[in-house]
């Protein structure tokens, strides 16, 4: 008896298969990527800023030193602490001599050190940002009598945010233990 061949499978458009299957999930596959923190920056500009006069008393300055320890106003202070004292000082219940004029005139003066771990930053910067929320909270609730967030339109989120304006400003991290 004759001996049979085995049937050959034909495999000259395997690689085509291969790399259309490949080109599919390369386009469909979606990637996480971490989004970061959205700030919105000033526009590049080559003058150099405008000669500007600060009054001390309206700038809150928080230093993260580069072994993490939080200096507010030259005074040391722990991270629970700095959203209550950030709120007050903004907000100035009391109208002190030592607190912002008023919230407007309030700005945030953050700056860290070039060994400061990304943790310590990320939280001192998340709470200076709740404390303007809570702000924006109680001045929704006072004027609109609802949360920040439940705000329908949007003239009446800018009037919150026009009454607590937030202004965090970040200064040049300084070298490791300089400050």
């Amino acid at each position: 008896m004759p001996r049979r061949e085995a049937p050959e499978i034909n495999a000259g458009s395997m690689a085509d298969i291969a790399f259309l299957l490949l080109i599919f999930f390369l386009v469909t596959t979606t990637i996480d990527v971490d989004k970061g923190i959205t700030v919105k920056l000033p526009p590049w500009s080559d003058e150099p800023p405008p000669e500007m006069k600060l009054n001390s008393r309206n700038v809150y300055s928080v230093l993260v030193n580069a072994n993490d320890e939080l200096l507010v106003r030259g005074e040391p202070m722990e991270p629970r602490n700095l959203r209550e004292n950030t709120k007050i000082f903004i907000a100035n219940p009391d109208r002190l001599e030592n607190m912002a004029e008023k919230p407007t005139k309030a700005i945030i003066s953050l700056k860290n050190d070039r060994g400061t771990s990304y943790e310590a930053y990320i939280r001192v910067y998340n709470e200076l940002k709740a404390a303007y929320r809570e702000l924006w909270d109680a001045e929704s609730e006072k004027v609109f009598g609802v949360r920040y967030e439940e705000l329908k339109t949007i003239p009446e989120k800018k009037q919150v945010r026009d009454a607590f304006p937030l202004v965090i400003s970040e200064a040049e991290p300084t070298s490791f233990g300089e400050e």
